[in-house]
């Protein structure tokens, strides 16, 4: 049935032009109306594609011929980039890229906001080489009994096998050769998906790269691992960043990575780095964003935005350990932070005596419970900054924040589509966007983050 509503069935070759990105970094041309979604493709690319999979008004395709290149392309510097699905772009162009993530984020403001004269920043794009601060590496192996150690394929939960990740600074790349040699002589049982039974799980790595102090977490099935000292043996004397080793324990039948409980093998169960001038602990289950000189400049970014002004108090929903929140005051302003999680809270608290401002407060709640609490205390926030995953803020969640009737609304986004909805909820709620920033936190994968000034009629 489907195929009879196309120009074409699965298999067939068509010729196309690359028009245009999808979200997730695939190429899209026509074919008689009908959009093509086509991987590894540039837009300005000539090609013929082979339809390898239908859908209602749309398909799927894989370039079969090359027939005219992009002037976006180059040379593509990672030998495991067509199979595995961790970055989208190192076939164009760094400019090409951030032209394409900048237009995103204008087109999901204008189109599904329906704000056409917001004031639009342009994009702050970042380096593609060593700027993650954490991996989270998958354990596997293969048909032979071989370790596998990467990120899964595209749409899959197939490991593509990874001795150096262009993401990851040189260190990460030398504690995984460590813990390779390990488990070629010493290793555990690895983890199966389908049978729920092995041990080792993942490999969990964070670096702050102010402090150079690394966290290695080794997350398990189960309570203890075979040869453990050999392990922290290796680290210890080859690696002498590394401040913490932990085992996180994860018994469920889930593709959750971490498990709630930890356990200290040496070291503090956190390493610290610095950020805004800021000192913060990161522990494996804190939130903290993962390329760190961009998250500073989008940082400085919200300050502007927010332009806390003396005495004025800062609303930090979502606040997660406090980095926005705490990056942003001084000694004249008021933050409160809120988080649904307790050991966020609890990282908060930590991190603002840290720094030694006594001049925050941290509520475990979600924005009602703040909303109460302030108002039982004849207080209003003059300034709410919002930063929440990526399928954005809940249409009563806003009405609450309009409710509160802050001067000025930040919000963070790690979505362009769910930024776009919400801006207009908060239009409908007497909020309208005024100025708007791209920055590329995620450079070379199809991610982007940005953020949005709202002011109150």
């Amino acid at each position: 049935m489907v195929e009879k509503m196309l120009p074409f069935k699965k298999n067939d070759t068509v010729k196309i032009t690359i028009d245009a990105m999808s979200s997730e970094g695939m190429g899209i041309g026509r074919y008689e109306g009908v959009a093509i979604f086509v991987p590894l493709t540039a837009i300005g690319d000539e090609i013929e594609a082979k339809i390898v999979k239908l859908q209602k008004n749309f398909a799927y395709g894989i370039i079969e011929k090359m027939l005219s290149p992009s002037s976006d392309r180059i040379e593509t510097d990672c030998p495991y980039f067509k199979q595995c699905g961790g970055c989208v772009y190192r076939h164009i162009s760094s400019d090409s890229e951030n032209k394409i993530k900048e237009e995103r984020v204008k087109d999901c403001i204008t189109r599904i906001g329906g704000f056409k004269d917001i004031e639009f920043e342009g994009i702050v794009g970042g380096s593609r080489y060593s700027y993650r601060n954490k991996a989270q590496i998958p354990l596997g192996l293969d048909s032979n009994g071989k370790l596998l150690m990467g990120y899964y394929a595209k749409h899959s939960h197939r490991i593509i096998d990874n001795k150096k990740c262009l993401l990851h600074p040189d260190i990460f790349t030398s504690i995984t050769d460590i813990f390779r040699d390990w488990f070629e002589e010493f290793g555990d049982s690895v983890y199966d998906e389908q049978t729920h039974k092995g041990v080792l799980r993942h490999l969990y790595l964070r670096e702050g790269f102010k402090t150079n102090e690394i966290l290695f977490c080794l997350v398990i099935n189960g309570d203890k691992v075979k040869n453990l000292d050999k392990l922290a043996g290796m680290l210890k004397m080859n690696i002498p960043e590394i401040k913490s080793m932990v085992l996180n324990i994860n018994k469920d039948k889930t593709n959750v990575i971490l498990g709630k409980k930890n356990r200290i093998i040496f070291g503090k169960e956190h390493i610290k780095d610095i950020l805004c001038d800021r000192t913060f602990n990161i522990s494996p289950l804190s939130f903290y964003q993962v390329n760190r000189d961009q998250a500073e400049k989008l940082y400085k970014k919200a300050g502007e935005y927010a332009s806390l002004k003396e005495n004025e108090t800062l609303l930090d929903l979502y606040c997660g350990a406090g980095t926005i929140g705490l990056s942003l005051i001084n000694d004249t302003n008021k933050l409160i932070g809120v988080e649904i999680i307790p050991d966020a809270i609890e990282n908060a608290k930590k991190n603002a005596l840290e720094n030694g401002i006594e001049n925050a407060e941290f509520i475990c709640g979600d924005a009602s419970d703040a909303a109460r609490i302030l108002s039982d205390r004849g207080e209003k926030p003059d300034v709410i900054i919002v930063d929440p995953p990526r399928k954005g803020l809940d249409e009563n969640l806003i009405m609450t924040i309009g409710e509160m009737s802050p001067e000025r609304v930040v919000y963070v986004s790690c979505d362009p589509a769910t930024l776009g909805r919400d801006l207009k909820i908060f239009a409908n709620h007497g909020y309208n966007p005024i100025k708007a920033s791209a920055f590329d936190l995620f450079p070379g994968t199809s991610h982007v983050e940005s953020i949005v000034l709202l002011t109150r009629e």
